[in-house]
């Protein structure tokens, strides 16, 4: 077993999940949604994308196209909610289903991810 792959696999399926767990509830309720688990999301996603640096294949040109999707619309969904919690516009169900809308795009790329990482391992065994 590979280790590096392990650890790559690994921070490839905790973005998505951490996305995920931020994205899931009412999209317009900012007590559903977390804004320390939205921070972790950059965080890890930030991290998945500098581990893709690394594969020169087409497969990891794409996986690396994706992962700067999610951490574009992560970072985007983090100024929304930076602004309307530091201005007078407040944190409005508006702003909030704005931030859980770019979230659902990020969270889109990280699925996009994962599939790929799951096809890249299936040709690699035959």
């Amino acid at each position: 077993m590979n280790s590096e792959k392990v650890v790559f696999a690994f921070f490839i399926v905790l973005a998505l999940t951490l996305n995920f767990g931020f994205f899931l509830g009412d999209i317009d309720n900012p007590n559903h949604h977390n804004v320390y688990e939205l921070y972790a999301a950059i965080v890890v996603s930030i991290i998945a994308t500098i581990m893709k640096f690394g594969d020169r294949t087409h497969v990891g040109a794409v996986l690396l196209a994706t992962s700067f999707v999610a951490d574009l619309q992560l970072v985007a969904g983090a100024i929304v909610w930076a602004v309307a919690t530091n201005t007078d516009i407040g944190l409005s169900s508006h702003m909030m289903a704005s931030i859980v809308s770019l979230s659902a795009g990020a969270l889109l790329a990280n699925f996009t991810s994962v599939i790929l990482l799951i096809l890249e391992t299936i040709m690699v065994r035959h």
